[in-house]
C-alpha cells in the first residue's frame, strides 16, 4: 500500500515538473497577451486561432521558445497571398527580452514602430514589410548592436534614416525601399553590409565617398533626389553584383572600371552623368542602361557583348561600331536602343534580316535610317534629327 502511494506521489511530482517546465516566463506571457489584443486577423486569415492562452504559448503559431523565453515571433501566415493581420504593434513587444527574430507578414499593420523594440537587445532580424507603418524610424534601433537584417520596406515611413542605423556594427541587409524617407544617407560602418535597398524614397544630397562600405554586393538608390558625383564611390564598391542609381540627379563622369565589376544589371539611366563611356575591357554585363544622360563621344565597341544596351537620349557621335551589327544579326543582342543621339551612320544592309528576338532603334540621329525598325513610342515619329542641330553639334 505504501509503495503504491509512493508511486502515485512520484507521478504527481513528475507531472508537476513537466507542467512547470512548460510554463512560459510570466513577463513574456503578458507581453504576448498585449500583442494579441492589439492585432487581429484580416478577413480570410485564421492565424490567431491557435493563440489560446489556457495552453502553453510556446505552442502558438509563429511563437518559438528556448526554455521559458520567446526567441522568435513570426506574426501572420507566411504563405503568399495570405490576408495578413491588422491593428498596431503593442509597445509590450519590447518585454520579450530574449527575442532574436521578429517578422510580420504583409497586411494592414498601422501606426508607428514602438521605440520599445530596442529593449529586445538580442534582436538579429527585424522585418515588417508591406504594411502601413507610419511615423519615423526610431533612432533607438541603433541600440540593437547585433541586428543583421532590417526590412521596413513598402510602408509609409517618414523622416530621415537615423545615423544610429548606419552605426550598427553587424548590419548585413538594410531594406527601406518604397517609403517616404527624406534627408541624406548616413554613413554606414558595418563591414559586413552586403545589401542596401533605398529606392522609391525622397532622399536628397550628395553621398560621401566613404559612406558606403566596399562589402556591398547589392545597391539600389533609384527614384530619389540624390545629387553630386559618384565616381569615387563606385571605385570602392568592386564587389557589386547589382547597381541601380537611376532616376536621381547624379552628375560627373563614371569610371570605366565599373564595367569590370561582377554586375548582372547596371542601371544609371535618367541622371546628369556626362563624358565619355570608356570600358577597359570587353563588357559582359547582361543589361546596361545609360539612357537619358549627357554621355558623349563615340560608342565603344567593347560594349557590343551586352545583351540589353540602352544608350538612347545622350550625345553620342560617330559611327556605330561594326561589332554591334554582327552581334545584332546573330541574335546575340536582344535590345540596342541608340535613338536621340548624334550618330552619323551604321554599316548595315537595307536588306538585312534583323531577328525577331532583337530590338534596334536608331530614330533621331544624324543619319538617314538604313533600315526600318519598330521603336518605342517615346522615340517619337521623327526619324532623322534636323540638319541644323547636327551641324551645331559638329561645330
Amino acid at each position: 500500500m505504501k509503495s503504491a502511494t509512493l508511486i502515485w506521489v512520484l507521478l504527481l511530482l513528475l507531472r508537476f515538473r513537466l507542467f512547470v517546465d512548460a510554463i512560459i516566463d510570466p513577463v513574456d506571457f503578458l507581453a504576448l497577451q498585449a500583442i494579441r489584443k492589439s492585432l487581429d486577423d484580416s478577413p480570410g486569415s485564421n492565424f490567431f486561432d491557435s493563440w489560446d492562452f489556457t495552453a502553453d504559448p510556446c505552442s502558438f503559431a509563429g511563437v518559438y521558445c528556448d526554455g521559458d523565453k520567446v526567441i522568435t515571433l513570426n506574426l501572420g501566415d507566411p504563405r503568399a497571398g495570405s490576408p495578413g493581420l491588422s491593428g498596431r504593434i503593442n509597445p509590450a513587444i519590447g518585454k520579450l527580452s530574449a527575442l532574436t527574430e521578429l517578422s510580420i507578414v504583409p497586411g494592414r499593420i498601422m501606426g508607428s514602430l514602438p521605440n520599445t523594440i530596442s529593449h529586445s537587445k538580442n534582436l538579429r532580424f527585424l522585418a515588417i514589410s508591406r504594411n502601413f507603418l507610419s511615423g519615423e524610424i526610431p533612432a533607438s534601433l541603433g541600440e540593437l548592436r547585433g541586428l543583421k537584417t532590417l526590412d521596413l520596406s513598402y510602408n509609409q515611413l517618414t523622416g530621415s534614416i537615423p545615423p544610429s542605423i548606419g552605426s550598427l556594427p553587424e548590419l548585413s541587409n538594410l531594406i527601406l525601399c518604397h517609403n517616404h524617407l527624406n534627408g541624406s544617407l548616413p554613413q554606414f560602418f558595418s563591414q559586413t553590409l552586403t545589401r542596401i535597398d533605398l529606392r522609391r524614397n525622397n532622399l536628397t544630397g550628395a553621398i560621401s565617398p566613404t559612406s558606403l562600405p566596399p562589402s556591398l554586393q547589392y545597391l539600389s538608390l533609384s527614384w530619389n533626389k540624390l545629387t553630386g558625383p559618384v565616381n569615387r564611390i563606385l571605385l570602392r564598391l568592386n564587389q557589386l553584383s547589382y547597381l541601380d542609381l537611376s532616376l536621381n540627379r547624379f552628375t560627373g563622369a563614371i569610371p570605366g572600371q565599373i564595367f569590370a565589376f561582377p554586375i548582372t544589371s547596371l542601371q544609371l539611366q535618367r541622371n546628369f552623368f556626362y563624358g565619355a563611356v570608356q570600358p577597359a575591357n570587353e563588357v559582359t554585363i547582361p543589361t546596361v542602361d545609360l539612357s537619358y544622360n549627357r554621355f558623349s563621344g563615340e560608342i565603344s565597341p567593347l560594349l557590343s557583348n551586352v545583351q540589353n544596351l540602352y544608350l538612347n537620349n545622350n550625345r553620342f557621335t560617330g559611327q556605330v561600331p561594326v561589332s554591334f551589327v554582327d552581334r545584332l544579326l546573330a541574335s546575340d543582342i536582344q535590345t540596342l536602343y541608340l535613338q536621340h543621339n548624334f550618330l552619323t551612320g551604321i554599316q548595315i544592309s537595307p536588306a538585312a534580316d534583323i531577328p525577331v528576338s532583337s530590338s534596334l532603334c536608331l530614330h533621331y540621329n544624324c543619319m538617314v535610317l538604313p533600315v526600318e525598325t519598330p521603336c518605342p513610342v517615346k522615340a517619337g515619329s521623327q526619324k532623322t534629327r534636323p540638319t541644323m542641330q547636327c551641324n551645331e553639334w559638329r561645330g
